[in-house]
């Protein structure tokens, strides 16, 4: 008789293309699905444009928006717990995750996991801000079985200082499905898409419109670049709150039909191996940057906020880190001095290292995680035979 197999309920926001979001519909893809059911909770307005695919791979979407009458948030997560009857909780929500394992905790979930896959709370410091990181981080370290985070410096902002000498936290790193930057692609082809002209240099950037991603900054960089090369191109890839500001921003500085905004896209890999020469990423802060492994497996070179963890890193003659503080022009240099270097992407027979950040590496991670949950079943029926 098969075995009855492991219901875990993940939380987060939604399930909108992004870098945790996609490592968490790989998983799905490849963790073994007869041992392992995925319900996937999320908090945000809608569930995601990748909603469907999970339901297609066999997870379930369980909405449960805070927005709709918040008041009836707690009741309605509280019941999602209890029809679940869930053998792990694992909580994708930063210091929220606080208030869902401790409800996790009080309907008796064994496995309780928080994963921190952020540097920094970038909200407001005022003196509630302060209460509620305290509080929260205080209810995570009473309530949290595991812990597990995307970085060393992750894992330092959810956890503290400390970490390391608690057995329960742990760094695990995202990895990534090789398949689609093996596949063959016609660079042409995509670049017709977009209205890129033959021959012209394409700069990319991947990630959401948000203060963190720093893309009034990417603006003075291009700007300078074109300076030194009026036919490149560049692809920004993603939405959010400061789409809208970023791209009247653009129109203004001049950059009329050399920048393509692309919104939010499923087809990431085939978008840097066919459309892009360099990606550059010049983050305020980052929990580790999903985007910069991708960009390497896709034979692209980087350019580098050095706030971003090198830990990153791969083939370390293909990023180059600079600290945001030298301004636009030495960016502008680095990345025209980069794009000189670079071959073809798909063509430099640059890959990644076997075994590192590969998707399949993440599953059997999370895999010995959650399989502590059939271990916790052993002992309460064992004590419930004493």
């Amino acid at each position: 008789m098969a075995a009855t197999p492991i219901r875990i309920l993940h939380a987060l926001g939604s399930m909108n293309p992004g870098g945790v979001e996609t490592w968490l519909l790989n998983i799905l893809k490849f963790v073994d699905r007869d041992r392992f059911k995925f319900d996937i909770c999320t908090f945000g307005p809608e569930p995601g444009l990748y909603a469907n695919q999970v339901e297609r791979l066999g997870g379930t979407m369980v909405p449960c928006p805070r927005t709709q009458n918040p008041w009836s948030f707690p009741s309605r997560f509280l019941r999602i717990l209890r029809q679940g009857k869930y053998d792990v909780v694992h909580s994708h929500v930063t210091l929220f995750s606080g208030v869902v394992l401790r409800w996790a905790s009080a309907e008796s979930v064994p496995i309780r996991i928080a994963h921190s896959h952020t540097s920094k709370d970038d909200k407001a410091n005022t003196v509630g801000r302060k209460y509620y990181r305290s509080l929260m981080k205080s209810w995570i370290d009473h309530y949290a079985t595991h812990g597990l985070a995307a970085s060393r410096v992750a894992a330092a902002e959810l956890f503290g200082g400390n970490w390391q000498r608690d057995a329960r936290f742990r760094v695990l790193y995202y990895g990534i499905d090789r398949r689609p930057f093996e596949d063959p692609i016609v660079r042409e082809q995509v670049r017709q898409e977009f209205g890129i002209p033959p021959g012209a240099s394409v700069v990319g950037h991947v990630g959401r419109f948000v203060p963190a991603k720093n893309h009034r900054f990417l603006l003075e960089i291009g700007s300078e670049i074109l300076k030194l090369r009026p036919n490149v191109h560049f692809l920004l890839v993603g939405d959010g709150p400061l789409r809208s500001d970023i791209e009247t921003r653009a129109k203004a500085m001049g950059f009329a039909g050399n920048m393509h905004f692309l919104g939010v896209r499923t087809d990431i890999p085939r978008l840097m191996r066919g459309g892009m020469d360099l990606l550059i990423f010049p983050s305020f802060y980052e929990g580790f940057g999903l985007v910069l492994v991708e960009a390497q497996a896709a034979g692209l070179n980087c350019v580098v906020s050095d706030a971003v963890p090198d830990e990153t890193v791969v083939l370390h003659h293909a990023v180059k880190f600079l600290p945001l503080s030298v301004g636009a022009n030495r960016w502008a240099g680095e990345v025209v001095r980069m794009l000189d270097s670079s071959l073809s992407p798909g063509a430099s027979g640059r890959k990644l290292p076997e075994g590192r950040f590969t998707i399949q590496e993440s599953v059997r991670d999370l895999e010995s995680v959650y399989r502590s949950a059939e271990r916790c079943s052993a002992e309460q029926i064992v004590q419930s035979h004493v």
